[in-house]
C-alpha cells in the first residue's frame, strides 16, 4: 500500500525495506530517509525522468557536492533549493504521492 502523505511515509521507516509495488522514486526516497544513500542513489541514477533528476540532485546536495547537485537540479528543471534537506525530502515525497 502506498502511503497517503509524508507522515504515513515516515511511519514505514520501521519496515526492513520499501514496498516493491511503490513507484521507484518513492523507493529511492525511502532508502534515503532510512539512511542508505547508496541504495537511494542506485535507484535515482536509473530514473531518467525529471523526478529521478530531482532525487539525484538532492542526494548530491546531501553529500556536499554542490556542483554535481546543481547539474542535476538543472536537469530536473529546478533551481537550487534554499530549504533544509529535511524539508526538501518532505517536498519530494509529497510530490511523488500526489502524482
Amino acid at each position: 500500500m502506498i502511503p497517503n502523505d509524508y507522515k504515513s511515509f515516515q511511519e514505514t521507516m520501521d519496515f526492513p525495506k520499501p514496498n516493491t509495488e511503490w513507484p521507484e522514486a518513492l523507493q529511492a526516497l525511502w532508502w534515503d530517509a532510512k539512511g542508505n544513500w547508496n541504495a537511494s542513489h542506485n535507484i535515482a541514477q536509473d530514473l531518467h525522468t525529471p523526478m529521478g533528476s530531482w532525487i539525484h540532485a538532492y542526494l548530491h546536495r546531501k553529500e556536499g557536492d554542490k556542483w554535481n547537485a546543481g547539474y542535476w537540479y538543472r536537469q530536473a528543471g529546478r533551481s537550487f533549493p534554499e530549504c533544509s534537506l529535511e524539508k526538501e525530502l518532505e517536498q519530494m515525497v509529497e510530490h511523488v504521492l500526489n502524482q
